[in-house]
């Protein structure tokens, strides 16, 4: 993996706040749901929908941020797959 440069790890550095925000307001929201769904309903547990979705969610920005589409399909997978491509075609001629 090359270097970042600061315009890079700018732009990567304010996605992972945003992804700490969210983390904190869901931990937060989700507190207070549960709070209000055991006070006025407890025996219709409904919170949990919102905890899965938004963990979902959440989940997907962090994939996205750490893991990242540009790191799994980077210059290096295309290189690797042009070559075997071809590589597979020379040898069905």
């Amino acid at each position: 993996m090359s270097p970042m440069t600061e315009q890079e790890a700018r732009g990567r550095v304010a996605k992972l706040r945003a992804l700490y925000k969210n983390l904190a307001s869901f931990v937060a929201i989700n507190i207070v749901l549960v709070a209000i769904n055991l006070i006025t309903s407890p025996n219709d547990l409904w919170f949990y929908w919102v905890t899965i979705f938004w963990g979902l969610a959440l989940a997907l920005q962090a994939g996205k941020l750490f893991i990242g589409t540009d790191r799994l399909f980077d210059k290096n997978w295309e290189e690797r797959k042009i070559r075997k491509l071809t590589g597979q075609q020379k040898s069905k001629k």
